[in-house]
């Protein structure tokens, strides 16, 4: 297939050359045959995969996709990593003639379903199908304040400079504004938020630039099209303020497909509550003094009130003084705990104050443009959010200050299960007939570790759901083994760290790189990658990748390029958002070392208020909780590590409670079916055979 044949991103275009050709409809109880036969050996799906072979857990899954869509209903599906669960909920979603919405948990996902996977299937399947791919407004470019950019006099340094002076250049040949698609753009750039939007400042159609505004075009395609790709995080926001399109996208679409469904609920929550940052307050000054400047010189004395404001900001940080970045603060009664609440109290005050007089200071000038008049909004806004902090938590719901750089004043559900319940399945009231006859998938690797699924389940209401478990079609106990070392420290000595990471060395000399260390924390990142880094740097013999030094793009592109031309082999030792979704199939990847079990951290307020909430039910906060979520989190890391029938691979978990507790037995049986090493002899002869493996290909 030829690249032109695939529509451009941000764009709806027919798959088939043919835009008059009809849509086929087949009757609902001709779907599951349907989908059966695209599956079959030279099925339409050769066409439109190479690679393609048929898997009977992968017709499995289609064919109950095609059920759920024909009755409605919710269907759970847990798909081990290679059943080819896109393909399974695609092909009967197009064949249906239903829209389609399908929501992921990361753009990489959403990119690759709307450049790749939708277009190249919709072909073989000859369905002449309008696709868009709808993101949050933070990933489009915003025209307008691209040009109050332009006369920020405020931009960091020379780099921020060169990098807005490339975005403007793009910004001329763009369609579609989608930032994703400039090149050599970090991710990470201080630039990105002056060139964006937020619901916050965007002044709708007030904006002098909304006839071309790239978010509303990217809405007006998604609400013309038959299948539209979104991102979870944009589904809740969504959700929770009715803004941004899916007020008017979801009831026209029956059939909706959560894809890498393990992140709904942590994604739920976030919106799903209230939350103020530092941050957010820092923006609005940062705002107010510019268009104040640019636009009503000499009409406010613009430098007093922002200074104001931004001194009451820094000063509610201060109250917190050094809590460790990365830090959670129960926040049971009046204020966090720690914090003197006549001290919390005083600057809440003064900040709510200095954001009075910063709105009083906007509303003289509001009829100078729509820009002071969004202004005086948000002000009115952050008064309005620092009033509800002030009061008490709403009940079912925990609170908590994040601290970092910022603080963020979070209050959250505990799950996102009535929410599901209520607005998208719509139970427990009168029967809703287009309500029953929508079809919700919700489908992921890694969804439990009972036949229930219960750890996604019972959090995201779907007690009542279909359930539908498909192994993986690899064969672990040939693919891949797994070692827990016996003589490792215990996990919270102080010594652990380093025995993970000479272990890790170890491993990668014996391999030349090929390897992957996964922390369960920060600490333990930076300890193990500063060893690694003053083993191998100057060396020339291996390459240490470290979260956080690169982009995370160019992190996973180094080390899937391997060695070769010159290059040597890599080690990437990597936390928190490296445990999934991170793709490195064949030799690049061949030994993956987890530090720890990862448990939730106890100390964390909505971890502690999970438990409790189990305890008052008469259950036990760490069997039906701590270990089901340490049992998901090893395994989608584990999942780092075969990728396709060929791989071959190593797992090492650095924590001895695996063999010596009891609960270890339970987290074992939820890795895949690996073959066991029982000692560091049988781990040598695993790490030989990889190196043999390698060095003769």
């Amino acid at each position: 297939m030829t690249d032109s044949a695939f529509p451009s991103p941000g764009r709806h275009e027919d798959a088939s050359p043919t835009e008059s050709a009809p849509w086929p409809e087949p009757p609902r109880q001709d779907l599951e045959a349907l989908a059966r036969e695209a599956f079959v050996p030279g099925g339409v799906l050769s066409r439109a995969a190479e690679s393609f072979l048929p898997r009977q857990g992968q017709t499995e899954m289609a064919v109950a996709v095609a059920r759920t869509i024909v009755q409605g209903g919710a269907l759970v599906v847990e798909a081990g990593t290679g059943v080819g669960k896109t393909f399974s909920y695609l092909v009967p979603a197009l064949l249906s003639g239903e829209r389609v919405l399908l929501s992921t948990a990361t753009k990489t996902l959403q990119d690759q379903l709307f450049a790749r996977d939708l277009p190249r299937l919709a072909q073989a399947l000859g369905l002449p199908v309008r696709m868009a791919l709808l993101k949050g407004r933070g990933s489009y470019l915003c025209s307008h304040r691209l040009e109050l950019a332009r006369q920020d006099a405020s931009l960091p340094d020379r780099t921020a400079l060169r990098t807005l002076a490339k975005i403007e250049e793009w910004a001329q040949g763009t369609r579609t504004g989608d930032l994703a698609e400039m090149p050599g753009l970090d991710e990470r750039s201080p630039v990105i938020p002056l060139v964006t939007s937020t619901r916050d400042n965007c002044l709708g159609s007030q904006c002098p630039k909304f006839r071309n505004c790239h978010v509303n075009a990217a809405r007006r395609e998604a609400l013309a099209a038959d299948v539209v790709v979104i991102n979870h995080h944009l589904f809740f926001a969504d959700l929770a303020v009715r803004e941004s399109g899916m007020a008017e996208l979801l009831p026209t679409v029956r059939v909706v497909v959560f894809d890498e469904a393990h992140q709904l609920n942590e994604t739920g929550v976030q919106f799903l509550g209230r939350q103020l940052g530092t941050g957010q307050v820092l923006d609005f000054t940062r705002d107010m003094l510019g268009a104040g400047l640019q636009f009503a010189r000499g009409l406010v004395d613009w430098q007093q009130v922002a200074g104001a404001t931004e001194r009451a900001t820094r000063d509610l940080r201060l109250v917190i003084g050094r809590a460790p970045p990365g830090s959670r603060l129960r926040w049971t009664e009046q204020a966090p705990e720690g914090v003197p609440p006549g001290t919390w109290s005083d600057a809440l005050g003064e900040l709510e104050r200095a954001l009075d007089a910063a709105a009083e200071a906007l509303a003289t000038v509001s009829e100078m443009g729509p820009d002071f008049v969004r202004l005086h909004e948000r002000a009115l806004l952050l008064v309005q959010r620092l009033q509800c902090f002030g009061e008490r938590a709403e009940p079912g719901s925990v609170r908590w200050l994040d601290v970092g750089t910022h603080l963020r004043l979070m209050e959250s559900p505990l799950d996102i299960a009535e929410a599901v319940q209520k607005r998208l399945l719509k139970t427990g009231g009168e029967v809703d007939e287009e309500a029953r006859r929508k079809a919700w998938i919700f489908t992921s690797a890694t969804l439990g570790d009972d036949a229930r699924l219960s750890w996604f389940t019972e959090p995201c209401g779907l007690a009542e759901a279909e359930i539908l478990r498909v192994a993986s079609p690899f064969d672990y106990p040939s693919q891949a083994s797994v070692y827990v070392p016996r003589n490792l420290p215990r996990p919270n000595d102080p010594g652990h760290s380093q025995a993970v990471g000479a272990l890790a060395i170890r491993g990668a000399q014996r391999i030349g790189g090929r390897t992957m260390v996964l922390t369960t924390t920060l600490r333990a990142l930076r300890a193990i990658g500063e060893q690694l880094q003053a083993r191998f740097d100057g060396s020339g013999e291996i390459e240490v990748l470290v979260q956080g030094q690169w982009p995370k793009r160019r992190l996973i592109e180094r080390f899937r390029e391997g060695a070769g031309d010159g290059r040597p082999g890599c080690i990437l030792v990597a936390s928190a958002s490296f445990w999934e979704g991170v793709d490195v199939p064949g030799e690049s990847l061949q030994l993956v070392i987890i530090d720890k079990l990862p448990f939730p951290p106890p100390g964390d307020p909505l971890v502690e208020a999970r438990g409790q909430r189990l305890e008052s039910q008469g259950r036990s906060p760490f069997n039906d909780y701590f270990i089901p979520e340490a049992a998901v989190a090893l395994k989608q890391g584990a999942g780092r590590l075969i990728r396709r029938e060929s791989d071959q691979g190593l797992l090492v978990v650095g924590d001895t409670r695996l063999v010596q507790m009891g609960y270890g037995r339970r987290l074992l049986a939820a890795l895949p079916p690996m073959r066991r090493l029982n000692d560091d002899a049988e781990f040598e002869e695993a790490l030989a055979a990889l190196a043999s493996v390698s060095t003769s290909r």
